[in-house]
């Protein structure tokens, strides 16, 4: 039975971050404290962190996985700074996780890990356990390894199968010291193995063996239960939702409300593959996934079903791009919509593949070759990656051109409740395929967006070839004109400025119009940024938040919105790649705050930089 509620300590928010080996389940863990923290009614945000290495050996600091949850009875932008509560499952965990605890925070220790062996591949000369190291936190040091072998025993599991339901037990003790339901995790548990009824069986055994032992263990001084009450949300259908999945749902989302059938050509890459998985389950929407043997068949398979009267799309990250780079210059010439979904990761070449990174925006806005550009546009939290999506789609359609929508690891894995829109309320942007034989040339334009016609190849009458070399703008020809080249590239480069007519205006997300300092911002950064503009304007500082969410082009009036700040701060997961396009685009005295780390923005980091510029401004 649970405490009754006068018996738990009310917090209005908590952040937890489960650690241990890759093999531990903290990913899995973490996904099912989220799915009941989410049906319990708080707002939260979540950060996986996957090691870079594909196997890395068991028990060393390279093969630590973790998962960051921040809950709580408000509004929340981020997974959080630091954690309040540490489940480290091994020594590895300890260490690599110890560092971002402020004193006084609580450390659940899975004791049965700490052997002298684990404790050498962690690279500790002695037991943080007994040393002292400990001393500054509230630990609760318990042998998660024995008490798991206890509880699923009578299922007569091989050790190894038998430690592989320790994320679960642990998960239990969390559910019971945080008040949250297990039966949404059971109810999961008996669908993911139904196969495997042993396997389904030992789980839930754990899972209700670490929620008993927290009832009936005493706790350590000062550790208590505790309980987050209900966030005030908006009232509305919700799900909790990554970025990839809302990706995937707002391509789909983009081509029905164009009235097309989708294509996806991809091949896997991390942290893009998610977004292929989710689309080959949707086929029923008349989606065609097709998985392909590289990156260059991926987008040239979409190039040609755009060519067909589809809507091309590819996905992939940093080193994908490059690959496609060619084609992408193909489509660009041959003036067909193709979306490209580049989810960034830490670079460059292979880089690292599991870490965040904002560092493909000049990439994407300029990295062809000749004078080639295409509408650019990022998503801001893993529920903008719906709507962009949406955008994408729509600008691709409307300018006939290869469309760039960024995301990034952060928020493509990163979770967050989502308000489900209606669909039949998104407008709606009918793609007119060309039908009339007189004068057909493919390279006809529309005298407003100068997008040239769409025919479908094989309509009698319309029969006719595209390709990479220059056209001639009268006959869709093939031509070496040096006048015709460069009309041709003006007119490629003004129907993507003419994009500025339909995209909206910069609004300012936190702040006034004006004043001393504006931060400015792009893609996954908006939580940590949002969150540390408004602890500084609670503060008294003259500081707003600019996020810009379309790129190229850029809004008609973020120039002159730019032009009323004193100062201007661009935080950026890169070496400086905005501030370079919007110093050079509008003269603008802008700063650039570069982290590189693979990780993103902390609020204190931002907040401190905030700070220190107001200051030096005074």
């Amino acid at each position: 039975m649970d405490l009754p509620s006068r018996e738990r300590k009310q917090l209005d928010e908590v952040v937890i971050r489960l650690a241990g080996d890759s093999g531990d389940g903290m990913q899995k863990a973490g996904e099912q404290f989220t799915l009941t923290t989410a049906l319990a009614g708080n707002d939260l945000a979540t950060f996986p962190d996957f090691p870079a290495e594909i196997r890395a050996p068991a028990g060393t600091t390279f093969g630590v996985s973790g998962f960051q949850i921040h809950f709580a009875d408000h509004d929340v932008l981020t997974p959080g700074d630091r954690p309040d509560v540490l489940v480290a499952m091994n020594p590895a965990a300890l260490k690599v996780n110890l560092g971002d605890l402020e004193p006084g925070a609580l450390v659940i220790v899975n004791t049965g890990a700490f052997t002298p062996a684990n404790l050498r591949k962690a690279g500790y000369a002695s037991n943080p356990l007994e040393d002292g190291t400990l001393d500054p936190y509230r630990v609760i040091e318990i042998d998660i390894s024995k008490q798991t072998l206890a509880a699923v025993e009578p299922f007569e599991l091989g050790s190894r199968d038998a430690l592989r339901c320790k994320n679960f037990w642990a998960l239990g003790l969390l559910y019971w010291m945080f008040d949250r339901d297990p039966e949404p995790t059971l109810a999961w548990l008996d669908e993911k193995f139904a196969s495997k009824p042993v396997i389904r069986d030992a789980n839930k055994a754990a899972l209700k063996a670490g929620h008993a032992y927290g009832e009936t263990v005493e706790l350590p001084s000062g550790v208590e239960p505790y309980r987050v009450p209900r966030a005030k949300l908006a009232p509305g259908l919700y799900r909790n939702v990554t970025g990839n999945e809302a990706t995937a749902w707002g391509l789909v989302a983009g081509a029905r409300l164009a009235g097309l059938e989708m294509v996806l050509g991809s091949y896997p890459i991390t942290p893009a593959s998610n977004v292929l998985h989710y689309l080959a389950r949707l086929r029923h929407f008349g989606v065609t996934t097709f998985q392909t043997e590289d990156e260059i068949a991926a987008i040239c398979a979409a190039i040609g079903a755009s060519f067909a009267g589809k809507l091309g799309v590819t996905t992939t990250s940093g080193p994908g791009v490059a690959l496609k780079t060619e084609a992408i210059g193909l489509a660009i010439a041959a003036e067909l919509p193709v979306v490209i979904v580049d989810i960034q990761r830490a670079g460059p070449s292979t880089g690292m593949p599991t870490k965040t990174e904002q560092s493909d925006l000049l990439q994407a806005m300029y990295g062809r070759n000749g004078d080639a550009p295409v509408p650019v546009v990022a998503a801001a939290t893993p529920g903008d990656c719906f709507t962009m999506a949406i955008e994408a789609t729509r600008l691709a359609l409307r300018a006939m051109v290869p469309t760039f929508l960024l995301t990034d690891g952060y928020i493509a894995n990163g979770a967050a409740p989502w308000k489900i829109p209606d669909f039949d309320s998104l407008p709606r942007f009918p793609v007119h395929f060309h039908e009339e034989r007189e004068g057909f040339h493919p390279f006809l334009r529309d005298p407003e967006t100068l997008a040239r016609v769409w025919a479908k190849p094989g309509t009698p009458g319309l029969e006719h070839r595209i390709g990479g070399l220059e056209k001639d703008y009268d006959s869709g020809n093939i031509s070496y004109d040096p006048d015709n080249h460069h009309r041709m590239t003006k007119v490629r480069a003004e129907k993507v400025a003419r994009l500025a007519d339909v995209i909206p205006e910069q609004e300012v997300s936190s702040g006034e119009d004006h004043g001393e300092l504006a931060v400015v911002g792009w893609g996954g950064t908006y939580g940590a940024i949002e969150a540390a503009v408004r602890k500084c304007r609670e503060r008294g500082m003259s500081v707003s938040h600019i996020h810009i969410r379309y790129l190229h082009p850029f809004p008609k009036n973020l120039g002159e919105l730019l032009s009323r700040f004193d100062r201007i701060l661009v935080p950026e997961l890169n070496n400086g790649q905005l501030v370079k396009i919007l110093r050079s685009e509008f003269l603008v005295p802008a700063e650039g705050l570069n982290k590189i780390a693979g990780q993103p923005f902390k609020v204190s980091e931002l907040e401190s930089a905030i700070t220190s510029r107001l200051q030096k401004g005074a």
